[in-house]
């Protein structure tokens, strides 16, 4: 049986009990894990995947997911990079790369790594040559100079959107790689933004365009 997960706001369960009149009522439905309907499902999913196995929704969420590709550096073992692979995973993004160290900390994606497809490539050469095979633009998100603001650009609908570290961006080599740099344009008096909003931002961004033009 998967983990169950509780809501961070209370230890009251989330998620819906067993199910209603026991295993005689059991749905005769492959997709749905025998242990959950015995227990209960209090795992972060939406309510469509109640019950369902891993595989499962891995299976669903992979047919139905997105021309987004998201990639990281992962260069200081970033919280940041678990969220942003939880917002991947809530936008329907069809890969995350993990770039450079194979290991990362999972905390901050609550487990919606195990729905998502997330890969691993070395540096961002191997990602630029992944971008390549596949058809697709690696675009950076960084406010460096000569970057242009991410709102008015139009970010081609299979895209890669690359992050880079919490505290210095994106690499000099991964800048490089990328077709072009977006930054998202700001008002304060902070130069930068936290990295998983940054992200967030810039994928909801892509979402938007793309789901106006389809």
């Amino acid at each position: 049986m998967e983990d169950t997960n509780r809501s961070t706001a209370s230890n009251a369960p989330t998620g819906v009990g067993p199910w209603p009149g026991g295993s005689n009522s059991w749905p005769d439905d492959e997709r749905l894990d025998p242990d959950l309907l015995a227990n209960g499902d209090t795992r972060n999913v939406e309510d469509q995947y109640r019950y369902w196995t891993m595989d499962a929704i891995r299976a669903d969420m992979a047919q139905r997911s997105t021309g987004l590709h998201v990639a990281i550096e992962n260069v200081e073992h970033d919280f940041n990079i678990g969220s942003i692979v939880r917002t991947a995973n809530a936008l329907g993004a069809r890969r995350v790369w993990i770039v450079g160290r194979k290991r990362w900390n999972r905390r901050g994606a609550m487990v919606t790594d195990r729905y998502l497809d997330v890969a691993h490539v070395d540096d961002c050469q191997a990602l630029a040559r992944q971008c390549v095979e596949q058809g697709i633009t690696l675009i950076g998100i960084d406010n460096v100079e000569g970057s242009r603001p991410l709102e008015g650009a139009v970010i081609p609908e299979r895209a890669c959107l690359v992050f880079g570290a919490e505290r210095g961006g994106l690499s000099e080599a991964m800048r490089r790689a990328c077709s072009q740099i977006l930054h998202i344009t700001q008002y304060g008096s902070t130069r930068s933004m936290n990295v998983g909003h940054a992200a967030a931002i810039a994928m909801w961004a892509w979402v938007v365009q793309t789901k106006a033009t389809s």
